[in-house]
C-alpha cells in the first residue's frame, strides 16, 4: 500500500513539476517584493495614478492580443476561417501559459492546441510559430536599435545598417525557396514529408508575409507605446528611459529562458532597459517599484484577455 502511494506521489510530482516550480518562484517573488518594497506601498502607486489610465492600459494590451490573434488567422486562412473566437481562446490560453512556465515551456502549447482545434500538423504549427517567434524577436531589436543609432547623433553608416537590419527578414524569406530546394536535394527520403510540413507553415506568398511581418510590427509598436507610457506615469524619467524600460522588459519576455511568470527577469529587464536608455539614477528606488508594477499590469492583461477568451468562446 505503502510502496503504492509512494509510486503515485512520485508520478504526481514528475507530472506537476513546472508547475510547482512556477508556484515556488511566484511565492519567493511575492516574499522578496514584500520585503523591499511592501505591497501596499506597491498598490498605493496603482491608486495614484486613477482608475481610467490603469483601465486604458489593460485595454489597450488586451487589444495586442487580438493583433496577434489576426496574424494567427491570416497565417492559417483555411483552417481558421469562421473560427476567429475559437482561435481567440487557443491564443489566449498559449499565452498565459507561455507566461507563467519557466523555461519557455508554455510555448510548446501552441502546436498541440493548433492540432487539436484546428487539425492543424504538429510540424507545421511549429515552424509557424518558430517564424512568428523570430518576427517578433526581430521587431523589438529593430526598434530598440532606433533608439540606438538616434543616441549617437545623425550618421548615415549607422541608419544604412538599421535598413538593412530591418529589411533582413524579408531578404531571408526571398531565400526560402532555394534553401528549401537544397534541403531536399541532400535530405534522406523520410524526411521529404516533414520539409513539405514545415514549408506549409511558412508564409505562402510575399503579401502573406509582408502582413504578417506588418501585425507584428504594429502588435510590439502598440504594446511598447503602452508599457513605456505606465512607466512614466509612474516616475520612470526620461522619456527615452520609459521606452527603453518597456523595450527591454518585452526582450527578456521572447528570449529562450525565462523565470515562472516572468519573475525577476521581467522586472530586472525593465531597469536594464532604463538604465540604458539614460533613466536617472537617482530614481532608481521609483524604477524598481514601476519595473514590478510593470510587470503585474502584463500578467493581469494576459489573465483578462483569458477570462474574455473563454467568456466570448462560441457554444459547442
Amino acid at each position: 500500500m505503502n510502496t503504492n502511494w509512494e509510486r503515485s506521489r512520485r508520478s504526481w510530482l514528475a507530472r506537476n513539476r513546472l508547475a510547482l516550480i512556477s508556484a515556488a518562484a511566484i511565492a519567493a517573488y511575492a516574499v522578496f517584493v514584500e520585503w523591499v518594497w511592501g505591497w501596499p506601498v506597491l498598490l498605493r502607486q496603482w491608486a495614484e495614478i486613477g482608475v481610467v489610465p490603469v483601465l486604458s492600459a489593460l485595454a489597450l494590451l488586451v487589444a495586442t492580443y487580438l493583433i496577434r490573434c489576426y496574424r494567427i488567422h491570416d497565417y492559417f486562412p483555411g483552417e481558421t476561417r469562421g473560427r476567429f473566437l475559437s482561435l481567440f481562446r487557443v491564443t489566449q490560453v498559449h499565452n498565459l501559459l507561455n507566461i507563467m512556465l519557466p523555461f519557455r515551456a508554455g510555448e510548446t502549447s501552441f502546436p498541440l492546441l493548433m492540432r487539436s482545434e484546428f487539425g492543424v500538423p504538429l510540424v507545421r504549427g511549429t515552424a509557424a510559430l518558430f517564424v512568428m517567434r523570430l518576427l517578433d524577436l526581430h521587431a523589438l531589436l529593430t526598434v530598440a536599435a532606433v533608439g540606438l543609432v538616434a543616441g549617437r547623433g545623425p550618421g548615415a553608416i549607422g541608419w544604412v545598417l538599421w535598413l538593412v537590419a530591418f529589411l533582413s527578414p524579408l531578404a531571408f524569406f526571398l531565400m526560402k525557396e532555394k534553401a528549401l530546394t537544397g534541403m531536399r536535394r541532400f535530405a534522406p527520403a523520410k524526411v521529404g514529408p516533414h520539409l513539405d510540413e514545415v514549408e506549409a507553415g511558412l508564409p505562402i506568398d510575399i503579401p502573406a508575409f509582408l502582413r504578417a511581418w506588418a501585425m507584428t510590427m504594429l502588435n510590439w509598436a502598440v504594446k511598447v507605446v503602452v508599457l513605456a507610457w505606465v512607466l512614466a506615469i509612474m516616475g520612470v524619467a526620461p522619456l527615452a528611459a520609459s521606452f527603453g524600460g518597456a523595450l527591454g522588459g518585452e526582450l527578456s519576455s521572447v528570449l529562450p529562458v525565462h523565470a515562472p511568470a516572468g519573475v525577476g527577469t521581467y522586472a530586472a529587464a525593465i531597469v536594464a532597459g532604463a538604465v540604458s536608455f539614460g533613466a536617472d539614477h537617482a530614481t532608481l528606488e521609483t524604477l524598481g517599484r514601476a519595473s514590478v508594477n510593470a510587470h503585474l499590469m502584463v500578467i493581469v492583461s494576459a489573465v483578462v484577455g483569458t477570462l474574455l477568451s473563454l467568456f466570448l468562446r462560441p457554444k459547442a
